[in-house]
């Protein structure tokens, strides 16, 4: 039987959730106003039903993945975030990737098939644009077909300031060095108060929202993320939302938005209880409803697990990344399930058939391979 208005609110008395309803019925947008009242009033069901009515118009039962590779660089960082289990706590911890070990990773993978390298990590306060720029360039020589997504925002504004370059300038370079992409970390969640509490010393919303705009308008797409289950609010969660989704009208410049749930092992928030599940399905829903403007949503399997992943795809998410082949320790360090993450593609395949999905491998771009 057909979702419609008249089945899904049949026995529902909140008149105002009725009218919000009938807006996502008729494809109208959600104020800031009537997103935080569905989220704090409508329970998961119906949240999780007009997700996924709005994923099926999207997406159908399609769920998309990539063969990728993470490259962390370093573990070591000038930002002490608190709810960060990555950074070196001291100089007995710090590992430090040198470009012979980096190119030997990347050959590796490359030889075995991958569409995407995605280069994140620590803010090394030795690594400016004369260290990054010849390693992209010989990247981009050796695979020219392997797309290059590379830095945070936070680590982009840390790499302009050293080089003395403005961060139009810096993308410039970059883009001819060959950066095609940049993810969307860093993002954390936009209300200063908390950013001043959790990581005083990371660049403030407003830079990162900057960076990314002028990506975007330098045509290098990007990413965004929002860190959720701390000690942030559901309504910082839909203010976040509402600021990607207000520069998103302007760029059109985001492929995806990617909740990240945070984790409590090995950080300074040990004593925050992570979101249950029921939580995280909700974050995914609402994020599908409310960024009507954004064309994926990611579930990052390594984060979540892979059947909490797989879950989310019944609740808006249409990705759930790449096979990641064990090049990523930043979860595993927070205490996620999975501490060598994994899958090769027949078994990305399964898993999402599993769950009655139709299984997209996709590039970097989100196109169909």
């Amino acid at each position: 039987m057909a979702l419609t208005f008249d089945t899904i609110t049949n026995n529902l008395n909140d008149t105002k959730l009725k009218l919000i309803i009938k807006k996502i019925f008729d494809n109208q947008r959600l104020s800031f106003h009537e997103g935080l009242y569905l989220y704090l009033h409508a329970g998961l069901p119906l949240l999780g039903t007009l997700a996924h009515f709005i994923k099926g118009k999207r997406h159908g039962k399609k769920v998309s993945f990539i063969k990728n590779i993470h490259l962390e660089v370093t573990n070591r960082c000038i930002n002490k975030c608190a709810f960060c289990s990555f950074r070196s706590q001291s100089e007995h911890d710090v590992y430090e990737l040198s470009v012979e070990d980096i190119f030997n990773i990347v050959d590796h993978h490359a030889s075995r098939g991958i569409n995407e390298i995605h280069i994140v990590g620590g803010i090394d306060p030795e690594k400016g644009l004369d260290f990054w720029m010849p390693v992209i360039q010989k990247m981009k020589v050796l695979y020219p077909a392997i797309h290059i997504k590379a830095f945070t925002a936070a680590e982009l504004d840390f790499i302009f300031k050293k080089s003395d370059v403005s961060i139009d300038d810096g993308l410039r370079l970059l883009k001819k060095s060959g950066l095609d992409s940049i993810p969307g970390g860093g993002a954390e969640i936009f209300v200063e108060t908390i950013r001043q509490k959790l990581f005083p010393d990371k660049i403030s919303s407003q830079r990162w929202l900057e960076i990314h705009q002028k990506a975007h308008l330098a045509d290098i797409p990007s990413n965004a993320t929002m860190l959720y289950g701390h000690i942030e609010t559901i309504q910082d969660r839909v203010t976040h939302m509402e600021v990607l989704r207000d520069l998103q009208d302007s760029t059109k410049g985001f492929n995806a938005f990617i909740p990240l749930k945070f984790k409590n092992k090995g950080n300074a928030l040990k004593n925050v209880n992570e979101s249950p599940l029921y939580e995280d399905l909700k974050v995914f829903a609402m994020a599908r409803i409310f960024l009507d403007n954004i064309p994926h949503i990611k579930a990052y399997w390594p984060m979540l697990g892979k059947e909490n992943a797989m879950m989310t795809t019944n609740f808006g998410a249409d990705d759930i990344d790449g096979t990641i082949n064990n090049t990523t320790q930043i979860y595993a360090r927070a205490g996620a399930a999975d501490s060598k993450p994994q899958m090769n593609p027949s078994e990305m395949k399964c898993l999402i058939e599993s769950y009655r999905g139709i299984a997209i491998e996709r590039d970097a771009l989100y196109k169909k391979i």
